[in-house]
């Protein structure tokens, strides 16, 4: 039947993604290589989590499959859906975060994930989720309309109103309200999506993580280059405290992995290796990091500006 999920098909392609990123991101690096831990999850499944650290691109790069099975799905994933609580579940998605060593190159993210929530007498209730975003340190408008261009190529073939639904959905979710500012310039993210059936919701999922390397491997060979000292280095540590501040209080994913007795050293391999804080900093104005505060970081229709 066109709607039954077929959890094997799904699972095939996110491990083939997983291979293709790590493939690209090593050959870009030139100078590290993935390590790869397979586990197991006592309550039911496993994954294989790979980093690359301290290469000559990407200071840390995390990229995990995961493939669990539980009994009750954890809060963090019912709390959307309260009447699928006390659910059995089969959770599996790829996630990754790039933390690149030069300031001006990006942090980056991208997450595909399906679930299938399941009770003895009633059909099976699934779904996809995911997205990706972009954390900019220095902003480049000719580098955030390429982001999303190619975040709108990625919705573009499933109808003209995602990719407008699933931007603001990002910029809403990558809000870290209690500083009350953007982690970064968004992208796209979804959740809970089973329109027009199983096989169209599988093929946007796998359009979203195909558009993943043609958005952000651009960007770093534009950037990896670019000459940086002290003070961009100093700004970047600041700034990636904000997405430890993001990924611990508010991430669903994070969430999620703690809560249902994941591991924890892959669920936290997206925290930057390097990070500061420091007590009421605020930008020397007219500086490009008070550009990133004024120009980049509050939402923007980069796409409709044609600031590039």
């Amino acid at each position: 039947m066109p709607n039954t999920p077929d959890s094997p098909a799904v699972k095939h392609y996110l491990l083939g993604l997983q291979d293709r990123i790590c493939h690209v991101l090593r050959e870009t690096d030139g100078g590290a290589d993935f390590i790869e831990d397979v586990w197991e999850r006592p309550g039911g499944g496993g994954g294989r989590t790979r980093v690359m650290q301290q290469g000559a691109v990407f200071e840390q790069c995390g990229i995990n499959f995961s493939h669990v099975f539980g009994e009750r799905l954890p809060p963090s994933a019912s709390a959307h859906r309260p009447e699928l609580a006390g659910r059995r579940f089969e959770a599996m998605g790829v996630s990754l975060v790039s933390h690149p060593l030069n300031p001006y190159v990006p942090s980056s993210h991208l997450n595909v994930r399906f679930f299938i929530a399941e009770q003895d007498g009633a059909a099976p209730v699934w779904w996809f989720g995911g997205g990706f975003d972009l954390t900019p340190y220095y902003g480049f408008d000719e580098d955030a309309v390429h982001w999303h261009r190619n975040a709108q190529a990625a919705c573009a073939p499933f109808g003209a109103d995602l990719h407008p639904r699933f931007k603001q959905w990002c910029d809403e979710y990558f809000f870290i309200r209690h500083r009350q500012e953007a982690r970064g310039i968004g992208g796209i993210f979804f959740d809970d999506f089973d329109q027009g059936g199983f096989a169209h919701s599988f093929a946007l999922l796998q359009s979203v993580g195909d558009h993943y390397l043609p958005g952000y491997l651009p960007i770093v060979e534009r950037r990896w280059a670019t000459t940086w000292g002290d003070r961009e280095r100093a700004f970047q540590t600041y700034r990636r405290g904000r997405y430890v501040e993001f990924n611990l209080v508010y991430d669903r994913g994070t969430l999620f992995g703690l809560q249902s007795g994941g591991r924890t050293e892959s669920i936290l391999v997206s925290m930057p290796p390097e990070v500061s804080w420091r007590y009421d900093y605020r930008p020397e104005p007219g500086s490009p990091e008070a550009e990133l505060y004024a120009r980049f970081l509050p939402p923007r229709d980069w796409l409709d500006e044609q600031t590039g």
